[in-house]
């Protein structure tokens, strides 16, 4: 028989073993998967976030299905809508969802924020933090070379003169960019809220009318006419406690460097769904 015949005919045998045996493994050593994790996976946004506390939608899924008392309201980049999707298909009471937006706790631009080296390193945040704290002189800053905006699944974040603004309008709650921030100025505030405190800076007034002219000096005077008591000086900082906070806009009208900031903060999940 010729050999070149014979060496073929083995290796189609080989071929036609190595499937078979894959065929009956796969029915032996298949895993039923649960097929209202499947459905409820279907209605998840499939961002991957972490935000309701699992490894991405797949491992939220499989917690709903598989174990009771787990909430059906912590998907925020689904809100409302995969809230009600879910409590359908588990038969359970509809919880709201408090949808989230992100926020920058900065107003340095370059108008504003003082310079203190001309950084020419790789253009990343993460790196140009490991130079002296970036390039300009307030440390607590934002480097403004966008890693919030390479990490932001839904193109939301973009630098505007320097700084990082999130439009709130696409943002949908997944806190991506919070953990993409090597400085930790960005956060997540319910959507409903209404003002910000545009800096992260706890140095003392003077130092920081130094650095940059739009900077919380820790005056007080949002503290001293806020009647309910919503936002305090802390650590040279203004802070305001959301739960107390009745958006009378006196802390802005108030502030003399103008960092506090009164806006609408309402996300993508009001559009879609009121």
């Amino acid at each position: 028989m010729n050999p070149i015949l014979v060496a073929a005919l083995v290796v189609v045998g080989i071929g036609a073993a190595c499937a078979v045996m894959l065929v009956v493994a796969s029915k032996f050593f298949s895993v039923e998967e649960n097929e209202t994790a499947q459905k409820i996976r279907e209605c998840l946004p499939g961002a991957n976030c972490g935000a309701c506390g699992y490894a991405g939608c797949d491992g939220y899924a499989k917690a709903l299905a598989e174990k009771e008392g787990i909430k059906t309201n912590l998907c925020i980049p689904g809100g409302d809508g995969v809230s009600k999707q879910i409590s359908d298909i588990l038969g359970v009471e509809y919880e709201d969802v408090v949808e989230q937006v992100a926020v920058v706790h900065c107003n340095g631009h370059r108008n504003t924020a003082k310079m203190k080296n001309d950084y020419a390193g790789i253009h990343t945040c993460e790196a140009a933090k490991l130079y002296y704290g970036g390039q300009g002189s307030c440390v607590y800053g934002c480097i403004g070379f966008g890693d919030c905006v390479a990490a932001c699944p839904q193109n939301a974040i973009c630098v505007d003169n320097g700084v990082a603004r999130v439009d709130t309008r696409s943002c949908i709650g997944c806190g991506v960019c919070v953990k993409a921030c090597p400085k930790g100025l960005i956060s997540l505030i319910a959507d409903r809220e209404s003002v910000l405190v545009l800096c992260n800076n706890t140095e003392k007034g003077a130092v920081v009318r130094a650095q940059c002219e739009s900077g919380c000096i820790g005056c007080k005077k949002c503290e001293k006419n806020c009647e309910a008591g919503a936002i305090k000086v802390v650590n040279n900082l203004a802070v305001v406690d959301y739960d107390k906070c009745t958006r009378c806009n006196k802390c802005a009208e108030n502030c003399p460097v103008g960092c506090i900031l009164i806006s609408d903060f309402q996300g993508v999940h009001n559009y879609k769904y009121n």
